[in-house]
């Protein structure tokens, strides 16, 4: 075989093996134009690259100018991108790195689990949050509602009824005791063709099942 027709394999180069991109919208073509004004001797020459370098970032980036004083901005993503190495005269103070990457503000975690998992944290506080009112027809109307909104909840995840004295013991539970349940109180009831559905189910598909389930029954007792 003719060596001049012989198959030639060219090695590819793939970017995980390149430098990583330390502001990916602006593209590695950036990243090299600014890694080519570093290596300009002339200063002179090297703060006229800069600027031409800034232009091209504009307009890669267009969406910089959404930001206030976006031409301060893009002196200080130039400066990032070289790695805070660049030499050059701009017209902004060069920024440090402390300035940029800051560590971020730590949020506490609660680490104090929910009591009653498929009511969850939300209920539990709204509970703690009444248990601090006092006595009265107020009270007891809130009572009632938060009753009302976790029989919801508990139908969705658990049985296919409930009777009100589970959902008022549920509630002193939550409370720690803090709150008693006013006696003769009761919840209005649902109507049996009222589905809960789980969250990412389908409501009609859960109200056929339900009436599935409703004429098997009917079929059963005959």
């Amino acid at each position: 075989m003719d060596e001049d027709n012989r198959d030639v394999r060219v090695p590819l180069t793939y970017n995980t093996q390149k430098r990583r991109l330390q502001l990916p919208e602006y593209g590695r073509n950036v990243q090299k134009m600014i890694e080519y004004v570093k290596s300009i001797p002339d200063r002179e020459e090297r703060n006229r690259q800069a600027r031409a370098v800034i232009g091209v970032m504009e307009t890669v980036n267009p969406q910089v100018h959404l930001q206030e004083d976006y031409e301060h901005k893009l002196w200080d993503h130039m400066y990032i991108i070289s790695g805070f190495d660049l030499d050059v005269d701009s017209p902004y103070p060069a920024p440090k790195p402390e300035e940029l990457f800051t560590a971020p503000v730590e949020i506490p975690y609660r680490n104090r689990p929910v009591k009653i998992a498929h009511y969850g944290r939300n209920i539990e506080n709204m509970i703690g949050l009444i248990a601090e009112k006092e006595d009265g027809e107020v009270k007891n109307a809130m009572i009632r509602t938060i009753a009302m909104y976790m029989r919801q909840q508990y139908l969705i995840w658990n049985k296919d009824s409930v009777s009100d004295e589970t959902i008022f013991s549920d509630i002193v539970k939550l409370s720690g005791g803090r709150i008693s349940v006013p006696e003769g109180m009761h919840l209005s009831k649902i109507p049996s063709e009222y589905v809960f559905s789980r969250p990412g189910v389908n409501p009609q598909k859960s109200r056929n099942m339900m009436r599935m389930k409703n004429n098997k029954m009917k079929n059963n007792r005959k």
